[in-house]
């Protein structure tokens, strides 16, 4: 089994992790896939320095998501004896999610619940519909 956990970079994304901590630890052989994306839009007219600098910001910005965010919630899964991985992307949320997700060949997508920003709060409303009512395995939404 494969689970896909959304995280945002906040404190409720260990809400997350934690629902898929449990579930994980009470199968055999499941993996977790740790998701981080970033907001982006391919769709900007630029010139070609500011598409050079463009790409330089998309790099650090990965760089920093996979240091602070999924490098540690991947060590912390794996500490606790689990399979995990990480993927950092920039794209739509819940597109992005939901193609990781199908891609991968995942059971579920697991994310959470926050008023405090980040993932949460952009995927809840249109994109939060958009990924429970449109993607192609269960959503789970932690509290």
């Amino acid at each position: 089994m494969k689970l896909v956990i959304g995280l945002d970079g906040q404190s409720s994304g260990d809400k997350a992790l934690d629902f898929a901590k449990d579930l994980a630890a009470k199968t055999t052989a499941c993996e977790l896939i740790i998701v981080y994306v970033i907001e982006w839009s391919p769709f900007s007219f630029q010139t070609a320095e500011e598409n050079a600098e463009r790409h330089k910001r998309r790099e650090e910005e990965i760089a920093v998501a996979t240091e602070r965010v999924v490098n540690p919630a991947v060590a912390s899964l794996t500490e606790a004896g689990l399979s995990a991985r990480a993927i950092v992307r920039h794209g739509d949320v819940a597109d992005t999610i939901d193609d990781i997700a199908h891609k991968e060949g995942a059971s579920q997508i697991i994310v959470a619940r926050s008023s405090a920003g980040g993932l949460t709060s952009r995927i809840f409303g249109s994109s939060t519909a958009n990924l429970v009512m449109n993607a192609r395995v269960p959503v789970t939404v932690v509290a």
